[in-house]
């Protein structure tokens, strides 16, 4: 055991007390002691230092101290140190801290010794991060250090400080080159503890890792890679990993089977359209490169024909070498069919397009929906006479469903269910009912989706295209051949009552190249029954030779009408479909309308922005029109207020004018009141009753009633004015929701304020009105002064009583009034008047909802304006985000038909 293991495991002791026997080291090293002592030059150090260690062995943890504070050789750093741990079996923390932090030495072995006692110290008192930096600090000083690794593996771990942990296992792995830590880093990936790492981190660790191991290498790369994707990482780890096997340039030899995975999951990701060819491209020379570097099984081919596509449509983007070596695979791989990777590609363009808002149409909809059904056999049944074509179909679906002058495409399919849509040139959609199916066929060209109980087409798994002749009709032509595409074969019936002649035959021939892989077979259809069967056998021989001259694959079958030919006809497209591969032939189809996609999206994108130009005119208009709406509603209201306000303001007028003439001839005909017996003294109080009652009287009785009748018929007027606003509002709402196709706005008005108004004033013209009391006679001056004057009167002239009333009559009948009635009146007005004020904000209140739904449309016009304007700006001013993905999806199919016909030519198709 070396010196520092002695110092680590404090087992020094035993070196002094060596070959004493079974004395007690303390009785050893006293005596050594006192000898060291006799010395004339004597160092007592190693003395001290060994007795410490027995002490600090029997947990005498003071005199242990006490031994090393008197340690002053080369053995006093680890004298320092084992103070320290004394202290730290003492639980004296902070003091063993301290003493650690003394040690000065230039030994590893104690540094790490200190770092390690502090890692344990730091725990102990909870200091995390200070016990993270010594565990770290000792693994870097010295990783070989026993435990030293796994104990701080095991403390980030336990910390979840995996940054750490991902950190030391890099370190690690690179530094041993132990497969170990390798798997532990592989695990770290899996967990997600590595996504946040800047990818060329890694770079060097697997390039070490290449060299140990390549299958912990592809390993490791396949974890990397999940964990990037979904990620901001991602493109960096691609430009990372592959000028890693650039550089690394690996054996084809071996099998990189999950790396060959990613690439290829890669390589579709960054073909389906999402991004643009300026970013892919920048990826995509070395990708390729790498894959068919790494390609297994088939994703040789799929890497190999990926460069040829890319080459064919940019040709100084791959090295000449890398395409030389992609022609030499795909001459030499094998020619196995890939439908799903096609499929893929097609729905990849359908998704696109869809998420760009370009729509292809519901007709081209619905045969791209047909298109997908691979699991039957969709024959097409045409020809050039209506009649005869139309007695097949009909013999074929057991019903009579078609006729000659059906001018329609109408697809047969089997269903429980009695279901039947059609789609018109329009692009509609609806539902159909049999009764209607042969009105819609015969009169429009349409598309027709039937569904129904038919046992032959169910027993045989056919789908049955029922297209319309094709004689001399363009418009049918055009509207027939999409259906060539999608029929796997296609049924020709010909007249056989005659000896054919090439013209007969034109229509199938121009099929045929128009559509080179679709297989047309002929029925020869005879009307007449033949008499002569040698001369029949003959005649359908030469027939059939004549057509083998032009279609030598042709099937053939021929019968009369007479025959029952239902069971043969079973048989004949039996053997047409016989060794017929759907598989193929859904391949030939999704490969046709993916490039015909591609074509058409360009012009749906044109048509697009179009649209959006259209829809913004359209918005432009609405908001002049919804604008003059608008003025027109504002200016209604300024006019029906000003008539409301003006006849109700004529009422309250003329009952205030009454009342201001009525009210003093009541007052001063209150008078007679006065007799000559009358008692004066308290003839005031009296009158003021009267005339107080005669007013209310008056009121109740005559200006109530009239004021209530004129009232009414103010109400009834005004209603009149409200409903013709209505009607006017009502004919402005049909007419927007006619140009908007919606019911988007409800000019209602709110009638309530009608029912306010009757509540109100019924309530202020109702009878048994009581107003307050007016003291008019003893508010009259000139009434106190007669009042005065009689008093003296009666003192002098006693006698005199009569003439006495008849003044104070007289002057009641001539005093003036005016004031009183004023006050009268406008007391009794008071709420007519207020009720007036307030006509103003109810007829608002009548005409809001119409100004708010008005000025909503407007909002929603200009929101929609400013919308479109902004999508129209992102078209014009990006014009690669549409064209771009049509130009990777045109590379995904060339690539695929270099796949998948990698044993032909490829022909170009743009």
């Amino acid at each position: 055991m070396t010196l520092e293991k002695q110092l680590i495991n404090k087992c020094y002791y035993k070196t002094l007390t060596e070959g004493s026997g079974n004395e007690h080291p303390i009785k050893v090293l006293g005596e050594l002691s006192i000898l060291e002592q006799q010395k004339e030059v004597n160092d007592l150090s190693y003395i001290r230092f060994a007795q410490g260690e027995v002490y600090f062995e029997n947990k005498d943890y003071e005199t242990a101290i006490f031994k090393w504070g008197n340690i002053h050789n080369e053995l006093m750093p680890w004298a320092q140190k084992n103070i320290a741990d004394a202290n730290f079996e003492l639980e004296f923390l902070e003091i063993a801290e301290e003493y650690y932090k003394l040690v000065e030495t230039d030994s590893d072995d104690l540094k790490v010794e200190v770092l390690l006692q502090l890692f344990s110290l730091y725990i102990q008192r909870d200091k995390l991060e200070l016990a993270a930096d010594s565990i770290k600090n000792a693994v870097e000083l010295d990783p070989d250090y026993p435990n030293v690794t796994d104990m701080a593996r095991t403390f980030f771990e336990e910390q979840q400080d995996f940054a750490s942990g991902v950190e030391l296992a890099v370190a690690e792995a690179t530094r041993t080159e132990s497969l170990f830590w390798f798997e532990v880093l592989e695990e770290y990936v899996k967990d997600g503890h590595t996504t946040a790492i800047a990818p060329a981190y890694f770079r060097e660790l697997l390039m070490t890792l290449y060299l140990v191991n390549q299958v912990r290498f592809e390993s490791l790369v396949a974890a990397l890679w999940e964990s990037y994707k979904q990620n901001d990482l991602y493109f960096q780890w691609l430009k990372e990993i592959n000028y890693l096997l650039l550089d690394i340039n690996p054996r084809r030899s071996l099998n990189w089977q999950e790396l060959s995975k990613q690439y290829k999951e890669a390589y579709l990701e960054l073909m389906n359209g999402t991004y643009l060819i300026k970013d892919v491209s920048e990826y995509i020379p070395f990708h390729l490169t790498n894959w068919m570097k790494i390609a297994t099984g088939s994703d040789t081919l799929a890497a190999a024909s990926a460069v040829l596509a890319w080459n064919e449509l940019f040709p100084l983007l791959m090295e000449d070498s890398v395409v030389s070596e992609a022609e030499g695979l795909v001459s030499q791989s094998y020619n196995s069919k890939r439908m799903g990777d096609i499929f893929l590609i097609f729905e990849s363009i359908r998704k696109w397009a869809n998420g760009k808002g370009l729509s292809i149409g519901e007709r081209a909809e619905s045969i791209i929906d047909e298109l997908l059904d691979s699991n039957n056999f969709h024959l097409l049944v045409t020809g050039n006479e209506a009649s005869r074509k139309a007695s097949i179909v009909n013999g074929l679906l057991g019903k009579e469903m078609t006729a000659a002058s059906i001018t329609s495409t109408v697809l047969f399919k089997h269903d429980d269910q009695e279901e039947i849509h059609v789609i018109t040139d329009q692009e509609e959609k609806r539902k159909l009912e049999l009764d209607d199916f042969m009105q819609i066929a015969e009169n429009e060209q349409t598309h027709i989706c039937c569904k129904m109980p038919i046992p032959l087409l169910d027993k045989n798994k056919i789908a049955l295209i029922d297209a319309p002749v094709l004689a001399d009709q363009r418009k049918s032509k055009k509207d027939v051949i999409p259906y060539l595409y999608l029929a796997d074969s296609l049924l020709f019936v010909l007249n056989s009552d005659s000896i054919l002649t090439y013209k007969e035959i034109e229509t199938a021939v121009k099929i045929r190249e128009r559509v080179p892989e679709l297989p047309i077979h002929f029925l020869l259809h005879n009307m007449e029954e033949s008499t002569n069967k040698l001369e029949s056998v003959e005649w359908m021989e030469k027939t059939t030779s004549w057509i083998h001259t032009y279609f030598p694959n042709a099937k053939i079958l021929s019968f009369t009408q007479f025959e029952e030919h239902t069971s043969q006809l079973e048989a004949f497209i039996q053997s047409i479909m016989n060794g017929y591969s759907l598989d193929e032939g859904s391949e030939r189809k999704i490969l046709y309308y993916s490039k015909q996609l591609i074509k058409l999206l360009p012009k749906k994108r044109l048509e697009l922005e179009n649209s959006i130009i259209n829809t913004i005119k359209w918005n432009e208009e609405m908001i002049t029109k919804l604008d003059g709406a608008v003025n027109q509603l504002r200016d209604t209201e300024e006019e029906k207020t000003q008539i409301i306000k003006r006849d109700y303001t004529k009422i309250v007028n003329k009952a205030r004018q009454d009342l201001m003439t009525s009210i003093p001839d009541l007052l001063k005909d209150c008078a007679e009141l006065i007799k000559e017996d009358t008692n004066l003294e308290n003839i005031h109080v009296t009158l003021n009753e009267a005339m107080n009652k005669r007013i209310n009287k008056h009121i109740d009785e005559t200006v109530l009633p009239k004021l209530h009748e004129e009232i009414q018929i103010w109400i009834a007027s005004s209603e009149g004015e409200f409903s013709d606003c209505w009607a006017l509002l009502n004919e402005t709402s049909v007419s927007f929701n006619q140009l908007y196709d919606e019911e988007k706005l409800s000019l209602a008005c709110d009638f309530k304020v009608l029912d306010d108004w009757r509540r109100d004033l019924d309530r202020m013209t109702m009878r048994n009105v009581q107003l307050e009391k007016f003291d008019i006679i003893k508010g009259s001056a000139s009434s106190q002064l007669f009042m005065k004057s009689a008093g003296k009167l009666l003192g002098a002239i006693s006698q005199n009583k009569g003439t006495l009333q008849n003044k104070f009559k007289q002057s009641i009948k001539n005093k003036d009034y005016t004031k009183d009635a004023q006050s009268i009146t406008n007391t009794f007005m008071q709420q007519f008047e207020f009720f007036g004020k307030t006509l103003e904000r109810d007829i608002t209140i009548f005409f809001t909802n119409p100004f708010d739904e008005l000025n909503r449309a407007i909002e929603e016009n200009q929101q929609e304006i400013k919308a479109n304007e902004e999508s129209l700006h992102d078209m014009r001013k990006n014009p690669e985000v549409y064209t771009d993905p049509l130009t990777l999806f045109e590379l995904n199919i060339r690539q695929y038909e270099w796949m998948n016909h990698s044993d032909e030519k490829v022909v170009e198709y743009r």
